[in-house]
């Protein structure tokens, strides 16, 4: 159970502050809902507080997991590859990972098109969920790791970066 002034996390939103909860009548039965600010768009949601755990709203992650995802990212040597797998089969199954409620599920979605993308240019759709994926990592490991979300892209980026050719 959250409080008024929780960070959570929303899948495919991001970070979002609980502004309150919100007591409302539907069909003569009192339901309680959890008022978020997401904090990237200032959206409001509106989240069921018996149903919070079924659509994914879940707290920070801890400081640990935080710095062992963004370690990963240096990591190259677990990428599956995307032979043999067409683009709709690719985008489809980012979608999905994108709507966890997994930082990792979610990571590993940016860690793969940041490495697709060292290959090959990037379609607008892939370009589009690598936006996305960014935003929505950076977004939760500069909370948790009080930085700014632009300094974790950068360090997301360096670990991407194509290494100097050195000149003879």
């Amino acid at each position: 159970m959250f409080v008024v002034g929780d960070l959570v996390v929303y899948p495919a939103q991001g970070v979002g502050k609980i502004e309150r909860i919100d007591q409302k009548a539907i069909d003569d039965a009192s339901c309680a809902f959890y008022i978020v600010r997401i904090l990237s768009n200032d959206i409001t949601l509106m989240v069921p507080v018996n149903n919070a755990c079924n659509v994914g709203l879940r707290a920070l992650s801890s400081l640990e997991h935080a710095q062992s995802i963004l370690g990963g990212f240096a990591d190259h040597s677990l990428f599956p590859g995307y032979t043999g797998q067409n683009w709709n089969r690719r985008y489809r199954e980012y979608m999905e990972r994108l709507k966890s409620s997994k930082l990792l599920d979610v990571a590993n979605v940016l860690h793969e098109l940041l490495l697709i993308g060292r290959g090959k240019e990037l379609s607008f759709g892939e370009r589009r969920l690598l936006e996305q994926a960014m935003s929505l990592v950076s977004g939760e490991l500069a909370v948790v790791l009080s930085t700014s979300e632009q300094a974790v892209r950068e360090i997301i980026q360096q670990a991407f970066a194509l290494p100097a050719v050195q000149e003879t």
